[in-house]
Formats: structure tokens, sequence, C-alpha cells
């Protein structure tokens, strides 16, 4: 496995604030065969409980989900490859990107994956290390609304004392697995 200052070296390098989906020089065909090599090996490994999709309007290629109990934990297991790098990483749980979803990793499923990544010309990033607050030159929060627009819209859906939930701050999942 790379060390996560070369990991992070590598997310730095190929963050294009001008790329959000895909990068310049995106090579669709071999995309689909390392994300098909990918889901095989899983299927492989995990059998029937295994889906696979991919995605739109996101920076990441695809996702291929294991349901519990064939993972070996109690949680659903999930792998995303991003379009950038190509990046793989992995979690758990229903709340991709957020803390907590590495919970259940092995560390033996990872040196798998990892190894596996290698073999098909991916690079593995731990979800901890993607979890780290963003700081690349790439717009990824929202544009702020102004505070008058957002009164005026509570105001007329009758919600004026439901309190937003505020976002987290970006981290380095969402410039390379999340939908743009």
């Amino acid at each position: 496995m790379l060390s996560p200052d070369r990991l992070r070296e590598l997310m730095r390098e190929l963050d294009d604030p001008e790329h959000l989906e895909l990068p310049r020089d995106h090579d669709l065909p071999a995309a689909r065969k390392r994300f098909g090599l990918l889901t095989a090996a899983l299927e492989r490994r995990f059998g029937p409980s295994v889906a696979a999709g991919l995605a739109q309007d996101a920076s990441f290629h695809g996702h291929v989900s294991v349901r519990p109990p064939a993972a070996g934990i109690d949680r659903l297991l999930w792998v995303m490859m991003s379009n950038f790098g190509p990046f793989v990483t992995a979690g758990t749980g229903r709340k991709w990107g957020l803390p907590g979803c590495e919970e259940g990793l092995s560390d033996e499923f990872v040196t798998w994956l990892d190894e596996l990544c290698t073999e098909i010309g991916c690079v593995y990033v731990p979800i901890e290390l993607l979890m780290e607050l963003y700081d690349g030159p790439s717009p990824l929060e929202d544009d702020e609304i102004p505070e008058e627009v957002l009164a005026t819209l509570a105001a007329e859906s009758g919600d004026e004392d439901e309190e937003e939930e505020e976002a987290p701050p970006p981290a380095w999942y969402d410039r390379y697995f999340q939908y743009m």
C-alpha cells in the first residue's frame, strides 16, 4: 500500500478545478475494463450477494456492494472506483463517505483489495484518509444562499421553525467519490 503522504500527493496532483467529474484525459474504455475486473473479483470472493452500479454526474465511475452477512459483517460492504487515479476506496454501512463508514473493514480485506487494485491498475485509498478535510482548489461547497432567500422559502413552505442541519465541511472523499 502506498504511504499516506504519497496518497495525499497523488490526490493533490489529480485535483483539477476545471474538470470535476472526469479528468481531462479520461479513458472510458480503460475505466470500464478496470471496473469490470474489480466487480468480477468481488463476485468471485463474495458470490451472489454482490451488486454493482455505475454513476452519472459524479466524480466516481461506479460502486459495488456486498449484502450482509456475505462480507462477514452485519453491515453493507461497499467498494467505489473514482474517475480519477483511478482511486478505489471501501467502507461499510449505508452512509457512504460519512464518519464511521470504515467500521468493520478487516485488515485482511483491505490487504486483499489493495493487492487487487495494484493488479488491475488502480490505487487503493483508505477511507480514513479520504475523510480528511479537503484543501484543494476545486469548488466543492455550494454557493451560499442569501439568508433572506432562505427565510422567504421557509415562510412559503411553512417550515420557519425547522432548523436545517449544517453539512460538514468537504472532505477528500467529496472530491473523488461524490455526485457533482
